[in-house]
């Protein structure tokens, strides 16, 4: 779709933005609360009291240790267009993201915010400028997936902290319109695995059934050796594939659009890191002061070259590198990942999310 080439003819749609400010999204419905320091739900009011209602009085909420606060609940239909968030709670994989579209009772996103959004480590946060998200300083967390529903839409954050986020700022902006029939629904599941020198390989996605189209891959990569570990392909099992993809990519640097171990153009310096609009690895903490593994952060999203499959859908990545006699040596590392789709409802249920002790950086 020609995004510039639709502006002109976006005039007059009912568009409506959910945030502290305006908890419903209603017309007329926001800034509407007098501040009132002594009011727990408007803790944030006190620099407000000169100014009266009508100024910054709820621009934040709160989201006490093991809590869960409904973020957004809309009835449709609609899309939404784009999400911001951020907190003050210093590890973003202790808050979980979900979305449920048309009162389902599982998630069609369930992930920790911090890699939903390409910032996938706790101790190593970073910005990300790419084309569908963007993490701009200081860990303002931006996406523009397109987020179709037609009878409602529910958006979720839990807290696993055993700390309360005295800060939980953000924003849904959406359109309240007609959704086409053939439109599919935004998925995204998140998986950390370690992989086995017998078995090196980690699971992306698994047991995806329907209709529909992959588009993006997230991947918060630990790598426990000192050699090089992107040698492994990333490979694509659909409709009915058994021991063979359809699909295989090069190698792990090839599939996020890089070539020779990510090094300079000479090859003679570590991995270095980049963003652009559609692949990067904007981390690549190749030394570290904290005495853990090396961190790499990479994203591809395939919004140019998205992956369509009919029945069904399952992605892989390899961990390798290589042994000094130039065979390829499996590595034992520590991935996570996100994967992010589009698929006719109903989906099969995820697997179940890791705990947060699962989550935190190692």
């Amino acid at each position: 779709m020609d995004i510039l080439g639709q502006l002109p003819y976006l005039g007059g749609t009912e568009t409506r933005q959910i945030n502290a400010e305006n908890p419903t999204g209603e017309k007329g419905g926001a800034c509407r609360w007098d501040p009132d320091p002594q009011n727990p739900l408007l803790p944030h009011s006190k620099a407000a009291v000169h100014l009266g209602r009508g100024w910054k009085v709820r621009p934040f909420i709160q989201l006490k240790a093991g809590e869960m606060a409904t973020l957004a609940d809309i009835q449709g239909p609609g899309i939404i267009n784009q999400m911001w968030i951020t907190s003050n709670l210093k590890n973003f994989s202790e808050l979980v993201l979900r979305f449920y579209w048309d009162n389902e009772p599982t998630p069609s996103v369930e992930v920790p915010i911090g890699a939903f959004f390409a910032m996938g480590f706790d101790k190593a946060p970073h910005d990300v400028f790419s084309a569908p998200v963007t993490v701009a300083p200081n860990r303002g967390l931006n996406c523009y997936w397109q987020m179709p529903f037609r009878k409602h839409a529910r958006v979720t954050l839990t807290n696993e902290s055993e700390q309360d986020a005295n800060i939980i700022a953000y924003k849904f902006l959406y359109k309240l319109q007609d959704v086409p029939n053939d439109a599919a629904y935004f998925h995204a599941q998140y998986r950390r695995s370690t992989t086995r020198r017998d078995y090196p390989e980690h699971v992306i996605l698994d047991g995806v059934q329907g209709k529909g189209v992959y588009v993006g891959t997230y991947l918060a990569w630990n790598a426990f050796s000192s050699g090089w570990w992107g040698e492994g392909e990333v490979k694509f099992y659909m409709d009915g594939d058994g021991e063979f993809p359809t699909i295989a990519d090069n190698g792990t640097e090839d599939y996020f659009g890089g070539a020779w171990c990510f090094t300079d153009a000479i090859g003679t310096k570590p991995e270095r890191a980049y963003n652009s609009p559609y692949i990067g690895m904007p981390l690549a903490r190749v030394t570290s002061e904290l005495g853990g593994p090396r961190k790499f952060s990479l994203y591809r999203w395939h919004l140019l070259d998205a992956i369509g499959f009919k029945e069904d859908l399952r992605v892989t990545v390899q961990a390798l590198g290589w042994w000094p006699n130039r065979t390829y040596q499996p590595l034992t590392d520590d991935i996570a990942s996100v994967a992010y789709w589009y698929q006719s409802e109903p989906h099969q249920a995820f697997p179940q999310l890791p705990s947060v002790y699962d989550r935190w950086d190692r």
